[in-house]
């Protein structure tokens, strides 16, 4: 849970939509969609491209450390 509201925060804060966010990871918009609603969790790959994407470690994008 901590994982999808970090991501809709960080998405949000850097105001980007979900179709850009899609975009830039490789996935749909209902993928991210889904991510950001708790109802799936990305693969470990998307998790790469995400931490990528906002310049984060994959244990703060999750909420295992703060940033």
């Amino acid at each position: 849970m901590k994982f999808a509201a970090n991501l809709k925060m960080l998405r949000r804060e850097r105001g980007v939509s979900q179709k850009q966010l899609a975009e830039a990871v490789g996935v749909s918009q209902q993928c991210v969609s889904e991510w950001e609603n708790a109802h799936i969790e990305p693969t470990l790959s998307c998790l790469w491209r995400l931490a990528d994407f906002f310049d984060l470690s994959i244990d703060v994008l999750c909420g295992r450390r703060e940033w």
